[in-house]
This record gives C-alpha cells, sequence and structure tokens, in this order.
C-alpha cells in the first residue's frame, strides 16, 4: 500500500471552497481538501451527506455550485466541455452496480472504451482486454454474460472495464454494497493491488469501516450536521485524534464519543 508518510507525494485532485447541491438545497459546503498523488482516498460521512454527489463533481457529471477542482495545476471545471471530456478519459469510474451493459460479454464490455478512445486494432484490443480480466482475476471468462456470474464477479469485471484505459484516478462508488464479507475483502485486496501496479491515485465513496480501515490512506469527512468538512487525514489518525463527535461516532459505528479531556 503507498505509504501516507511519504514526502515525495505531490497534490493530485485539489478541492477549494467547493460548495455543491441541487437548486436550493445545499448539501455541502466551503469544502477544502488534497489528495495526494497515488493515495486510496475516502470519501466518508453518514447517508445523505453528498458523498455520490461530491464523487460526480470530481469525474465530470455535475459541476459545483461554487468553488474549484485543480488536477495537478488544470482547474477542471474552467475547462471547456471538450477539454473537460479529454481529460475525463484519464479516469476510470466503478459504479455500484458494476454498470455493465448486460447484453454484451465481458469482453465486449472491457473492450469498449478501447474501441472508442483508442486506435488499436481488433488484434491489439483482444490481447488487452485478456490481460485487463486476467489481472482481475477473471481470465478465462470473457465469453460470459454478466447474469451468468456472480455478483463479486460483477463488481471485478466492472473494474476491468474501469482500468482499461490505464487511468491516473480510479473512482469506486459504494465498491463493497451488496458483497459478502469475504468477496468484499478480496475487492479491498483487488483495489490494493490496481493501486501499487497502476500508479493510479483511488477515490472511494464508502461507509463500510472495515474497508476504509484497511485500505484508505487519506480521508475527507462530510458532516450533516454542519454541512460542511470537518476532518481530513489518515482516518486510522481520525480516530485516534478527533475531538469531534460525529467523526467518532462514524468510525466506531456510534459506540463512543470524542475524547475531549
Amino acid at each position: 500500500m503507498p505509504d501516507p508518510s511519504d514526502s515525495s507525494k505531490q497534490p493530485h485532485i485539489t478541492v477549494t471552497n467547493l460548495t455543491m447541491g441541487y437548486g436550493d438545497n445545499i448539501l455541502m459546503r466551503d469544502l477544502d481538501f488534497t489528495v495526494q498523488r497515488g493515495d486510496v482516498f475516502a470519501i466518508m460521512g453518514g447517508s445523505g451527506c453528498g458523498k455520490s454527489t461530491l464523487m460526480r463533481i470530481l469525474v465530470g457529471l455535475k459541476a459545483p455550485m461554487t468553488g474549484s477542482v485543480h488536477y495537478g495545476g488544470t482547474d477542471f471545471w474552467v475547462l471547456s466541455a471538450i477539454e473537460r471530456e479529454r481529460m475525463m478519459q484519464r479516469f476510470g469510474v466503478l459504479y455500484q452496480s458494476g454498470a455493465l451493459w448486460s447484453s454484451m460479454t465481458l469482453a465486449e464490455n472491457v473492450g469498449l472504451p478501447l474501441e472508442l478512445y483508442t486506435e488499436l486494432g481488433a488484434g491489439e484490443i483482444r490481447e488487452m482486454v485478456d490481460f485487463k480480466l486476467s489481472l482481475v482475476g477473471l481470465g478465462g471468462f470473457g465469453k460470459y454474460y454478466p447474469s451468468e456470474i456472480s455478483g463479486g464477479m460483477r463488481k471485478r469485471a466492472g473494474l476491468a472495464r474501469a482500468i482499461a484505459l490505464d487511468p491516473e484516478v480510479l473512482f469506486f462508488d459504494e465498491p463493497s454494497a451488496g458483497l459478502d464479507p469475504v468477496s468484499a475483502r478480496n475487492l479491498d485486496d483487488l483495489i490494493i493491488e490496481i493501486n501499487r501496479s497502476l500508479g493510479a491515485t483511488v477515490m472511494i465513496v464508502t461507509h463500510e469501516l472495515p474497508s476504509i480501515f484497511a485500505i484508505a490512506t487519506n480521508a475527507v469527512f462530510l458532516d450533516n450536521l454542519t454541512r460542511t468538512a470537518v476532518a481530513t487525514g489518515d482516518p486510522k489518525a481520525m480516530l485516534e485524534t478527533s475531538d469531534n463527535d460525529n467523526v467518532i461516532r462514524f468510525l466506531t459505528r456510534g459506540g463512543h464519543t470524542a475524547n475531549t479531556t
């Protein structure tokens, strides 16, 4: 796993003074946090706090009300739509359901981004698809349809498609949702392996504490009460040092409050 104390890390994603919502309904305001290159970064918070909305802003599907998102030195939401779409090709996204096309085989699903965004020939795409499926433990399953495999395998297939273009940033929306504990742990291990092998920055929207403590090197906590980010940093350090009751309750499943003595 990347070392969160590595002083050679550089800021990859910088969120500044960001406010988000729908119409007159503000979900979160004045968000400020930095994701270092190579982080496994968890977006945490209670139900309805705006975790998935924040991810939609980060991947380019929804504009913020105010504030900025920088990728390196590039102000993402100041770019033209064409420039932003070009940058989005450097992102990989695994949605909660896997979001595979049911009428396409796993190989066709994984190969689709390669067909759309590269000039690779059919033979090269087949080789790349076989490699990506093997990387997630699905070698030999290319001819299967999503309905013919388990939920955990569909997540892995979705991950293979997400990494098809060797993205710089991988986004996961509740990746463990609907999985049994063993499958969830296996997916965590796979995320760490992909993070190491690709060197990709990983952003995870999740409320699964085992996953948060097992793989996250950095995090932000979105607080429903104050409607802003009240803590950032390594989740383990948050648990030990935070003086915010809502953060501690979340990280202990409501079992404790902050120690302010």
